[in-house]
């Protein structure tokens, strides 16, 4: 194993330096966490597993059309054979490195001291910025369907229809496949690879992808409101998955998508335990968090699930 960088621990992410060779890139760090890197490397319910366990420390993930080897020790972050191009024009922004957590943490805390557990336990979460394209499709499969599930829907899906880019780890690893290579798929295609009910509605974004009605850089630009009513115009797109879509895949960080899990701890922390509509507990989000939501959604959702909060 080559010997590793370690840049002391900072609480202002920076990337002051970096030392690379013939194999590698190693980033001295802080506030960086891969193993609870957000919904690309951590499995949840309101989550799409992108990543395979390399190791007990490294993982290896397709995203962007390209294959990431990463692991971390301590407070440097390793991005094997990785070029610094493909670093800071894919990696940089798809792991939100320019964004200061730190201040939005204290930003968090002075809004509601509510969340100093969860902030402190889940210290490494970050917010990926994932395909816009991937992350409608992923989070269409992913309703009603268990982790193991979705993560084999998902993996077929790229197997099928996208591009292999090697074996990592005894693993075949593929890309998600583009709009361009899913052109000739088919309803049936998607039943077959045990969507069920959801075909329809994966098709639907698919020709409404096609036909040029969801151009990524124009619901970005729209206020999150607009955003969510438009994403909702598509088949089977309820409310959850269009705040996951806006948050993930089109960096709408006031998005507070609102699931099972995140149901039962803002009705332990915030109701007393008392059952409230998803409604209701998206509308006090709004008001409590404002443009920091997703965020606290985030360290909210991995901290209360850590410790099974509200299961009964």
């Amino acid at each position: 194993m080559m010997n590793k960088i370690i840049g002391a621990a900072v609480l202002l992410l920076c990337f002051c330096s970096c030392v690379k060779d013939n194999d590698a890139i190693y980033y001295p760090v802080g506030n960086v966490d891969i193993e609870k890197g957000g919904p690309a490397l951590e499995v949840g319910s309101n989550s799409i597993l992108v990543a395979e366990s390399y190791n007990e420390e490294d993982y290896v993930l397709a995203a962007k059309g390209h294959v990431l080897h990463v692991s971390q020790e301590d407070d440097t972050v390793t991005f094997y054979d990785t070029e610094e191009d493909e670093y800071v024009n894919v990696w940089k922004d798809y792991f939100d490195m320019d964004r200061d957590y730190s201040a939005i943490k204290n930003k968090l805390l002075e809004k509601d001291d509510k969340l100093k557990d969860a902030i402190e336990s889940m210290w490494g979460v970050r917010i990926l910025n994932q395909d816009f394209f991937e992350t409608l499709i992923s989070f269409i499969i992913s309703q009603n369907k268990q982790i193991p599930h979705i993560k084999k829907i998902v993996a077929d899906v790229s197997a099928k229809f996208g591009t292999y880019m090697g074996t990592y780890g005894g693993v075949d690893m593929y890309t998600f496949p583009t709009l361009e290579q899913l052109v000739n798929a088919s309803e049936e295609d998607f039943k077959e690879l045990k969507t069920g009910f959801r075909a329809p509605y994966i098709m639907d974004a698919i020709r409404r992808n096609m036909a040029g009605q969801f151009d990524k850089n124009e619901l970005k630009s729209m206020d999150y409101d607009s955003c969510i009513k438009e994403l909702m115009a598509i088949k089977g797109v309820g409310e959850k998955v269009a705040n996951c879509v806006s948050l993930f895949g089109l960096g709408k960080k006031e998005a507070f998508p609102v699931d099972v899990w995140i149901k039962r701890i803002m009705e332990t922390m915030y109701f007393d335990g008392v059952d409230t509509p998803k409604d209701k507990i998206a509308a006090f989000a709004k008001e409590q968090f404002g443009e920091l939501g997703g965020f606290a959604q985030q360290y909210l959702f991995y901290y209360g699930k850590s410790i099974k909060m509200g299961v009964k």
